[in-house]
């Protein structure tokens, strides 16, 4: 984020220094340690991305609605997630699938040199655009499209590729956009309930790792308009 954005809305809302001192507080205790996350977390506007009704909870450690039944992540697992992408090395680019209202799309904007941003509902995807324009965000490119189908450019290949919806199977198409040694983390349903894996890619093979149970909304096929 520009330096002069970040001051221009540091101290709209609810946002005192205390107010998101508590919440690092809590993300550390919770075994957040990537100190650069923690900073980004710190200093990211989250009651931008909430509508104003809500605004005074932008900084608990919880889900929250943003309409179209979709929610903005709980701030513990975008830095969960976010720890887990940065944890073999900064990445160059990062597929995300699912921009949402465009937070975690922020966070990520600020830790890596180039983001990518699929979103399936317009509505969601112009209120991202928007937000993200008016931060003067300019190292992400976002798109309206199906997200599990991966980037529109199949020549595409990514350093790491982030979901935040729940899919029930893995989804060929994006793991096939990974660099050699690549990441994808998502949540995955198997029907019993969902976990958060990370799929690494080496060659043509997908080594699979399982880490705690988390809840997402489901990965939709299709755009919504």
């Amino acid at each position: 984020m520009n330096p002069r954005s970040r001051e221009q809305h540091h101290g709209i809302g609810m946002t005192s220094q205390r107010t998101r001192d508590r919440l690092i507080e809590r993300l550390r205790e919770q075994g957040i340690s990537n100190e650069r996350v923690l900073e980004v977390m710190r200093n990211t506007p989250r009651h931008l991305f909430v509508d104003e009704a809500l605004a005074h909870r932008a900084y608990e450690d919880t889900a929250l609605p943003i309409g179209h039944g979709q929610t903005i992540s709980q701030p513990y697992i975008v830095a969960r997630m976010t720890q887990m992408l940065l944890e073999h090395g900064t990445p160059h680019s990062v597929l995300e699938i699912g921009t949402g209202c465009g937070y975690q799309t922020l966070v990520l904007s600020q830790l890596v040199s180039q983001v990518y941003s699929i979103e399936r509902i317009r509505a969601l995807h112009e209120q991202a655009k928007k937000r993200l324009e008016d931060l003067k965000v300019y190292n992400v490119e976002l798109r309206l499209t199906d997200g599990a189908l991966g980037w529109p450019n199949r020549n595409y290949r990514f350093d790491r590729i982030l979901m935040t919806a729940a899919a029930s199977e893995i989804p060929r198409k994006l793991v096939e956009q990974l660099r050699e040694g690549g990441e994808m983390i998502l949540p995955y349903d198997s029907g019993r309930g969902q976990v958060l894996l990370r799929i690494t890619r080496r060659g043509d093979d997908f080594e699979t790792e399982a880490f705690e149970p988390v809840i997402f909304v489901p990965l939709l096929p299709g755009v919504e308009e």
